[in-house]
């Protein structure tokens, strides 16, 4: 049966390209929505680009029909879309929430349909609330979910239990091929179990390409002050250390360790083995607010507040080692810290690239970074998924997660995800128990 989904500004500023993924189902765009997005365009974000992108789409399909016609204008799915808006117009609607108006326009479009099933699409959660209290069918904007469980979520790590003569000639030979009827991702890491002591165990990484679970590069004494602290933490060094490995996802909560590990083997990377010829870090910008264009300051005194974690953990790698002050370093051509918004729109070749709170992410922002990636540049992404300060994605629906589980495949990418809180004690506690 055909349906009307009525869509939310938020669905088209997560997704510019939403109202084509409706399948044969009509798409209704409140007029107040236009409004929104007109509003939204002017911003000079990632948010901004994306109504920008809404709004030449709309005028491209403004020039096949007329958008506000009650057939309105044919989607390629076979579906139609058109602006709907109240057929009662209220004097008071001036003063209005964008909420309330967008609200009422579904009410009477389903009290125009009332043969037909009319949704309201949103990724707000209190507008969906709303529209339920009104008895209006509403639902979460979920095309880019990859699991609608988060015990499905992809960890990057699995135990193997094999005999103990296996477990011995992996010492030795520092490789072994899998268990008979062991499927395994590419870079999936592998705990190797002794059957019968459980206790005892050694890690791998499983090649696809070879087709075996190989040793872990183990971690340089030149990493000092900073060593892997648990099983999960020489995984992950594993991963940031191996040349051969292109993308790394690191997720895991606060006080985990991902910013400081990946760090740490970006300037290992970068200074002291000179494998690259940058290290560029950057986060979204949505814990600071908006543009960093209105702060007062240098770009460099913009960006102090909001890359702290980041100069900390220069700071503390840099500790007890011949290295320049941490101000030397940012100074230097050889690293450079940067808002997102100055990735876009370009190439980026033999860099060490770290883009840390990446759950802030939509997966279509995931993607405009991951297509910067130049030749010889390797790119960590780093985050937790439980901390979202982006108001249009959540714990499943993030670009951080999207992106692990559309490259667990591929053997260019290795994920892991860690559990088992460093920082100290009570920091575990609040991460786990708050």
């Amino acid at each position: 049966m055909k349906k009307y989904y009525i869509l939310d500004t938020n669905v088209l500023l997560h997704d510019p390209s939403a109202i084509t993924h409706f399948e044969d189902n009509d798409v209704l765009i409140p007029l107040k929505v236009i409004e929104e997005i007109d509003k939204f365009k002017r911003e000079i974000s990632e948010r901004g680009r994306n109504a920008r992108q809404v709004a030449r789409k709309l005028d491209e399909l403004r020039r096949i029909g007329r958008l506000s016609d009650e057939r309105g204008v044919e989607l390629p799915g076979g579906g139609r879309l058109r602006v709907c808006f109240p057929r009662n117009s209220d004097p008071l609607d001036a003063g209005k929430p964008a909420d309330d108006i967008i609200l009422r326009t579904a009410r009477e479009t389903r009290a125009m349909y009332q043969e037909t099933p009319v949704i309201m699409v949103s990724k707000d959660i209190n507008l969906r609330l709303k529209a339920d209290a009104l008895g209006l069918q509403a639902e979460d904007y979920e095309n880019g979910h990859t699991t609608d469980n988060l015990s499905e979520l992809y960890s990057g790590r699995t135990a193997v239990d094999v005999d103990e003569a296996a477990l011995e000639r992996f010492r030795e030979e520092r490789r072994i091929e899998p268990p008979p009827g062991c499927d395994l991702f590419a870079n999936q890491y592998v705990t190797l179990r002794n059957r019968k002591d459980a206790g005892e165990t050694v890690d791998g990484r499983y090649d696809a390409e070879a087709g075996r679970i190989v040793a872990l590069i183990p971690a340089p004494d030149r990493l000092h002050p900073i060593r892997p602290r648990n099983p999960e933490q020489f995984c992950a060094m594993d991963a940031l250390l191996n040349d051969r490995v292109k993308l790394v996802t690191l997720s895991g909560k606060a006080g985990t360790g991902k910013t400081l590990l990946a760090v740490a083997a970006g300037v290992l990377k970068t200074f002291d083995e000179k494998t690259y010829e940058k290290l560029l870090i950057s986060r979204p910008t949505f814990p600071v607010g908006k543009d960093l264009g209105y702060l007062p300051g240098s770009l460099q005194e913009k960006l102090e507040p909001w890359m702290q974690p980041i100069y900390d953990a220069l700071d503390l790698i840099r500790h007890g080692r011949d290295k320049p002050n941490r101000d030397l370093l940012v100074g230097s051509e050889r690293i450079a810290v940067e808002p997102l918004s100055y990735i876009r729109g370009r190439s980026i070749p033999n860099q060490f690239m770290i883009i840390d709170e990446a759950q802030n992410l939509t997966p279509l922002e995931v993607k405009t970074v991951i297509t910067r990636v130049g030749h010889g540049t390797k790119i960590v992404l780093t985050g937790d998924i439980y901390q979202i300060d982006n108001p249009y994605v959540d714990v499943l629906s993030n670009g951080l997660n999207a992106l692990v589980e559309k490259f667990k495949e591929e053997s260019l990418a290795a994920h892991i995800e860690l559990r088992e809180g460093v920082r100290s004690r009570i920091a575990e506690l609040a991460a786990n128990l708050l």
